[in-house]
């Protein structure tokens, strides 16, 4: 077999040993220096990768924020806008506004210390603001319970028919002392707490044409009883009446 060794050709270096040496080095440096050169570029397309993906993620966020603001701002014309405190101006003295409640209160009807009271208390009035209010109300006669409780005798006496005992209880109802109450009932002249009886039974009996003399006398005296009047008072008013309609008086006996 023939011998083909001799004819590759011989090293560069052949015969010079540092030459050699050189050659073997640089052959053995040169994969690992091209191994790394070939790394650093296979690592570029991984760091493009995460650098596009990192640019979608904040073009991403910023699109949620923008649709975070038109979300914001289309919730913004539903909420109330903030309180303008300069237009809004200072707190309302509260004495300046108890005194509004009660002078409105007063406007067009008179009314009683008691109802007064109440309403401040209603509205959240400090009592101490309250009482001092009434008494200066008092003092320029805005607030005058006699001279209420003899406007609520004239209103409701005639129009109503009321006699004394109701219109005391109406009167205490509204807070009047008891004492000033029977001041202003004892003004009441008897003639007229009877007229308005009459009046009463007079208006009744129209409705009662089909009932007995009997039936009539007890509904009218129950009327009369319910408007305060008494039973010696109503029982004659409702016999005068009856007769003066023509009517037969009836017996004690048919009443009970």
């Amino acid at each position: 077999m023939p011998d083909f060794r001799d004819e590759r050709p011989p090293p560069s270096w052949l015969g010079d040993v540092s030459d050699g040496v050189d050659a073997w080095t640089q052959r053995a440096s040169t994969p690992t220096e091209r191994t790394a050169e070939e790394a650093e570029q296979g690592s570029r397309p991984a760091e493009q990768a995460a650098q596009r993906s990192t640019r979608g993620r904040a073009r991403s966020g910023a699109r949620s924020g923008r649709t975070g603001q038109r979300g914001g701002r289309g919730r913004s014309r539903t909420a109330p806008p903030p309180e303008d405190e300069v237009a809004a101006g200072p707190p309302a003295d509260p004495e300046a506004v108890a005194r509004k409640i009660l002078l409105d209160q007063l406007t067009g009807q008179a009314r009683s210390r008691k109802q007064l009271a109440d309403k401040l208390e209603a509205k959240d009035v400090p009592v101490e603001l309250a009482n001092r209010l009434l008494d200066r109300f008092e003092e320029v006669g805005l607030v005058d319970d006699e001279a209420f409780a003899r406007a609520w005798i004239a209103s409701r006496q005639p129009g109503k028919g009321l006699a004394r005992r109701a219109l005391a209880q109406e009167l205490r109802r509204k807070g009047v002392d008891d004492e000033i109450a029977r001041e202003a009932l004892d003004e009441i002249d008897p003639a007229d707490e009877e007229q308005a009886a009459r009046a009463l039974v007079r208006k009744k009996l129209r409705s009662l044409s089909r009932v007995d003399d009997a039936t009539a006398t007890r509904r009218l005296v129950g009327m009369l009883a319910r408007k305060g009047y008494g039973g010696g008072m109503a029982f004659s008013v409702v016999r005068e009446e009856l007769a003066r309609a023509g009517r037969d008086e009836p017996d004690d006996a048919d009443l009970d």
